[in-house]
């Protein structure tokens, strides 16, 4: 356990002087939390390496292996496409160190718990930021202390532009269902993380699934690449406590992209609506209790220890990261781990057999 009275060193998988996900979001948000701090990075080839040593000032390495055995250390952050995943943390969690993964944690279920196993006693954290959205974590307060009532449905519509518009060369990876970084485990898996938290897991699901784009728009080449993601992804299932869930999730939508929520109950009701990703954008809130058209609710204090970030895409990845930092200094358990990480590939994998048997399958609680 790291000593509370030094900032927890962070080391990151991914960091490029070039920019990325890891520059634009995983550095800010850093910067932005006290007591967590970056201390050194690896690439993946020595020109590299050196050159985003240079622009952040840090230690530079060429492999996994040198960056957990750095003493600086602390928490190796593995933020790189998808099929690499395992390969990177399986020697992080063989030195003992810490590692947060992005998500997806892996390319399928077994990956998954192959990676669960290999954790041991080793702190894991799972890059589901949504779970530590201000917005998201008051509105399972509101649920669970019963502002609509008994749950009796959720609904959740969504749509994405990706898969099934244009891709750049370098997101074609996205659009092969084998290599584990399609809409059903990224835009639905964040999506469905953030609905299981507010109204319960699902119990049960029967899926319908299809790929309607085959080939999608290789940028403005001129040329297609084939797709095998599934693009329009529908389901249902009870939640526990009985409530009834369905979800119709839809690619490369041609008329923007959106996220909504509404959650009926015995007293009133919720409407929840975001852009693309709820998990990483603005997120508004509507309610009613005993009747009449909902209205805006306001988020109350004491949930947003960000709020100069609100609307930015660092702000949940903020919040994850001071719980990220909490856990590992005091020994708590807030911020998701590969055991949850596991629990949604699960979930995931359900889906995927449901659609292909057409069979309703159950899930462990």
């Amino acid at each position: 356990m790291p000593d509370s009275r030094k900032p927890i060193g962070v080391g990151i998988v991914g960091l490029s002087a070039t920019g990325g996900w890891a520059a634009g979001a995983h550095l800010p948000a850093l910067s932005a939390v006290d007591g967590i701090e970056l201390r050194a990075l690896a690439a993946s080839s020595e020109a590299s390496a050196r050159a985003a040593g240079a622009a952040y000032g840090v230690p530079a390495y060429t492999s996994v292996e040198q960056l957990a055995g750095d003493e600086n250390v602390d928490l190796v952050v593995v933020a790189v496409k998808v099929p690499q995943h395992r390969e990177l943390v399986l020697p992080v969690l063989k030195a003992g160190v810490p590692v947060l993964s992005e998500w997806p944690l892996a390319v399928d279920l077994r990956e998954a718990e192959e990676m669960e196993r290999a954790a041991g006693t080793t702190r894991t954290f799972v890059g589901l930021q949504g779970r530590s959205s201000p917005t998201f974590r008051w509105l399972a307060d509101l649920v669970s202390e019963g502002f609509v009532g008994e749950v009796l449905s959720a609904t959740v519509v969504a749509s994405s532009t990706e898969w099934g518009t244009p891709v750049s060369p370098n997101m074609v990876y996205t659009l092969d269902r084998k290599l584990g970084a399609t809409m059903l485990t990224i835009a639905f898996g964040h999506a469905i993380d953030l609905v299981s938290m507010v109204v319960g897991e699902l119990q049960e699901v029967v899926a319908t699934t299809a790929t309607r784009r085959r080939q999608v728009p290789l940028g403005r080449t001129g040329q297609v690449v084939p797709m095998t993601a599934e693009d329009q992804i529908a389901i249902s299932g009870t939640v526990v406590g009985g409530a009834i869930l369905s979800v119709h999730h839809r690619g490369g939508a041609a008329s923007g992209a959106g996220f909504s929520l509404i959650i009926d109950g015995t007293e009133g009701r919720l409407e929840i609506t975001a852009a693309e990703f709820p998990h990483i954008g603005p997120v508004t809130v509507c309610g009613t209790r005993g009747g009449g058209r909902p209205t805006k609710v306001t988020l109350p204090s004491g949930y947003d220890d960000y709020p100069g970030l609100a609307g930015t895409v660092i702000h949940t990845l903020a919040h994850a990261y001071a719980a990220i930092r909490d856990d590992l200094v005091h020994g708590t358990a807030v911020a998701p781990d590969f055991t949850h990480a596991v629990k949604r590939h699960r979930l995931l994998d359900a889906i995927v057999r449901s659609a292909a048997t057409g069979q309703r399958k159950a899930l462990r609680p």
